[in-house]
């Protein structure tokens, strides 16, 4: 089994950046892929970045790419979503969820953080 808590989001302004946080423990995280999901209200909940567990490589939405990334700490156990050129377009609660290599579905989720940019 595996836990995941994130943490960052908030309330802030077109433009802005801002920073999530999920931290995991349980399982062993060699053996699994990180990453973030979002919902936004009346959306179905959407793919955002995803990272393998030495870092080589990432994913990302096209809605996101070049102002998103998604890093991760295997000290801490940790992963981050650095978001900069926030959008309004970007409000949505936050997931952090986690799968194993090679699998399609994400087993594993956080309960979320919300994240409000006002324009």
């Amino acid at each position: 089994q595996v836990q995941l808590r994130e943490s960052g989001g908030g309330l802030v302004q077109d433009g802005a950046s801002l920073r999530l946080s999920c931290a995991a423990s349980g399982g062993t995280p060699s053996n699994y892929v990180l990453g973030w999901f979002r919902q936004a209200p009346g959306k179905e909940r959407e793919f955002v970045a995803a990272i393998v567990y030495n870092a080589m490589s990432t994913a990302y939405a096209d809605s996101v790419k070049g102002r998103f990334t998604i890093s991760r700490d295997n000290a801490r156990n940790t992963v981050y979503l650095q978001m900069n050129s926030l959008t309004p377009d970007d409000t949505a609660a936050y997931y952090c969820a986690a799968k194993f290599r090679g699998a399609q579905e994400w087993p594993y989720w956080g309960q979320g953080t919300q994240v409000t940019v006002s324009s």
